[in-house]
């Protein structure tokens, strides 16, 4: 039996079966647990400031467009980021779409920001892995919001 046939096969085996033997759940897992701690800890990060200057990542014309201050923004986007996060981990197919979105709009930031075209690709390339863990959601039949 081939390692995909196997893995097939162990699909409908228990949840630590499949991440011993299926590639295509193992790859979900990763992402899903990537996708959760990644939003979660930037999102915290705004808060405290520890890893970046947040405030510089924002646009001016989107600094023009919400209200209050730049560091006002950063917040909130910390709390978008923590919910984020957090959705990945409860609805990890609705969550990855969410994730990709968000990062979508970084990525207009930063090319309205008209630096930090490195980050605006990386984060092409996020988005493009976030799209893909809600596709595995559904190909290893992670539960939805009806729990099917």
């Amino acid at each position: 039996m081939t390692n995909i046939a196997a893995a097939r096969s162990a699909s409908t085996g228990t949840s630590a079966e499949r991440l011993r033997t299926d590639p295509t759940y193992q790859a979900f897992w990763l992402l899903r647990i990537a996708f959760t701690v990644a939003p979660v800890t930037f999102g915290l990060d705004k808060f405290s400031g520890l890893l970046t200057d947040w405030d510089r990542y924002l646009a001016p014309a989107v600094d023009r467009l919400v209200p209050g201050t730049a560091h006002q923004a950063m917040l909130a986007v910390g709390v978008i980021e923590i919910v984020a996060g957090i959705t990945v981990a409860v609805l990890p197919r609705f969550g990855g779409y969410l994730v990709a979105a968000w990062l979508g709009g970084i990525i207009v930031n930063l090319l309205l920001l008209g630096d930090f075209f490195d980050v605006a690709l990386r984060d092409v390339g996020l988005m493009l892995a976030a799209l893909t863990l809600a596709r595995l959601a559904v190909a290893v039949n992670a539960p939805n919001r009806s729990g099917r």
